[in-house]
């Protein structure tokens, strides 16, 4: 029943006298012991905006220079840019894990990077007792939407529909063709481990269309296999470009529900391979004459105009005063696959040095944090359920989150220095202030601890273990206590 709907009691004209003398008293009574509240805002939007394997030097707000990216230079201009912004995993599966839940994935075992037919193994996906942001956000009245990518689980239980989403538009494995490579005016790059003649090096069609290439040694995934564009559970029959297709979805769903608090994940696919570029953005870069780098510029640009289609929805519904918009990449870029660059940081994508996990990190939200700011103090992703969280007025208990409040922190930026840890296997990280502990040998052995200083060394070439032997003795011990409170990994 809407109250507008209830009738009040009907009173004599005394008896409404004196309850309205004897409210006024008690009022008065009520304000003199405590202080006068203040109004409440509506509670915001919250927009997340993620990119797929974007490295930290490319967009121009981080000193890019290649590829002009002028909608989300404006967005950092005008919101907050974190220059050391971090994200918890260098690979895609466990830092979304960690976005979603705002909790250290390790602290649930979800430590793999799901990919191929190990999406639609049952046991791999993110834990159903983990509750994630949706779920909370939903449970206190806001409206969900994922659009795009998830690879937080291939099957059932593990479905957006049930993770908190009310609406769902994209897929469920780590990647997708962006569109068929025979599609019209399209240029494709794959990898490969031979080429037509049996050799190695690069093989481009007669129309130069396709382009192989063996420099990694690998061939593209399979993709598509079991993985079908879903429009909720069904398949859909998708023929836009993806990231045409994920923006108009967006769109869509920012328009219908402009008149409510919502949640939208827009979880693009781009930067990721297969790299495919359309001829209206190949053409912009007709100067860059190496055709692996262009294909790459043309979908950075692509990926930027879609993120100014959907700040101009927002603009168009006068939502962007009280819209918290947060733009971030989910892992450092591959520079040997993409050429995404992480400059001027060491590593990419499944390394534990920088240029893996620090990336580029932006929260918009004019209403309460001040623009236009360049925040030194590191973040990281885990913040961001936390900032939504406190934004939209929910209450976490204490020692659930592993985040902080990056409102709060935008406004008084001083204090001591979080830790923030990393675990992926046996490659495994501690940051505490400038210094930073690593041990990133490889995908399969550990090496050595590393000792660096990264406010005297960001590119992370000078290794201090040997001077500093008491300091790197002391992070190591902070590394392992905080290690035995983690789970062992699922699969």
């Amino acid at each position: 029943m809407r109250l507008g709907n209830l009738r009040p009691p009907v009173f004599t004209l005394c008896a409404a006298l004196i309850l309205a003398t004897s409210a006024l008293a008690a009022e008065k009574k009520a304000k003199a012991a405590r202080p006068a509240p203040r109004a409440e805002a509506p509670r915001p939007n919250i927009v997340l905006l993620i990119a797929d394997d974007l490295g930290y030097g490319e967009p121009g707000f981080q000193g890019g220079r290649d590829v002009p990216t002028p909608h989300l230079d404006r967005l950092a201009a005008e919101g907050v840019r974190f220059s050391q912004g971090y994200v918890t995993a260098s690979v895609c599966a466990p830092s979304r894990a960690a976005l979603f839940t705002g909790r250290y994935q390790t602290r649930f075992g979800f430590e793999g990077n799901a990919i191929g037919a190990t999406n639609a193994d049952p046991k791999v996906g993110l834990p159903t007792d983990q509750r994630t942001l949706a779920q909370r956000l939903r449970e206190s009245g806001y409206a969900t939407a994922l659009v795009g990518k998830w690879h937080l689980g291939g099957t059932a239980p593990f479905h957006p529909l049930r993770r908190g989403y009310d609406e769902f538009f994209g897929f469920l494995h780590e990647g997708h063709y962006y569109t068929a490579p025979s599609a019209p005016r399209m240029t494709t790059w794959l990898r490969r481990q031979a080429l037509p003649d049996g050799g190695t090096g690069r093989w481009s069609s007669p129309d130069g269309r396709v382009i192989w290439s063996t420099h990694l040694g690998n061939k593209e995934p399979d993709y598509d296999a079991d993985n079908p564009i879903l429009r909720g559970s069904q398949p859909e029959n998708e023929t836009a470009h993806l990231t045409d297709a994920f923006t108009r979805e967006a769109c869509d769903f920012i328009q219908r529900h402009s008149s409510q608090p919502f949640f939208l994940t827009l979880a693009y696919n781009a930067v990721h391979s297969p790299m495919q570029a359309t001829d209206r953005f190949l053409e912009k870069f007709s100067h860059i004459a190496d055709i692996h780098r262009r294909i790459f510029a043309a979908m950075l640009a692509h990926l930027d105009e879609s993120v100014g289609l959907v700040l101009a929805q927002l603009h168009a519904h006068g939502l962007e005063e009280n819209t918290l918009v947060v733009f971030l990449s989910d892992n450092g870029g591959p520079t040997r696959e993409l050429t995404s660059s992480n400059a001027p940081l060491r590593g990419e994508k499944g390394s534990l040095y920088e240029g893996g996990i620090r990336v580029p990190f932006i929260a918009r939200w004019p209403r309460a944090m001040p623009g236009g700011k360049s925040v030194e103090t590191p973040v990281i992703s885990l913040d961001l359920a936390a900032t939504a969280l406190a934004a939209a007025g929910i209450a976490a208990s204490s020692g659930e989150l592993d985040g902080t409040d990056l409102v709060a922190l935008v406004k008084s930026p001083q204090g001591e220095p979080r830790p923030f840890f990393w675990r992926m296997g046996p490659r495994r990280a501690l940051r505490l202030g400038d210094w930073k502990i690593v041990r990133d040998a490889g995908p399969r052995q550990a090496g050595s601890w590393q000792l660096f200083n990264l406010a005297t060394d960001l590119g992370e070439t000078t290794d201090l273990a040997a001077k500093e032997p008491a300091r790197l003795e002391t992070m190591v011990r902070r590394w392992d206590e905080w290690n035995a409170g983690q789970r062992d990994p699922l699969w």
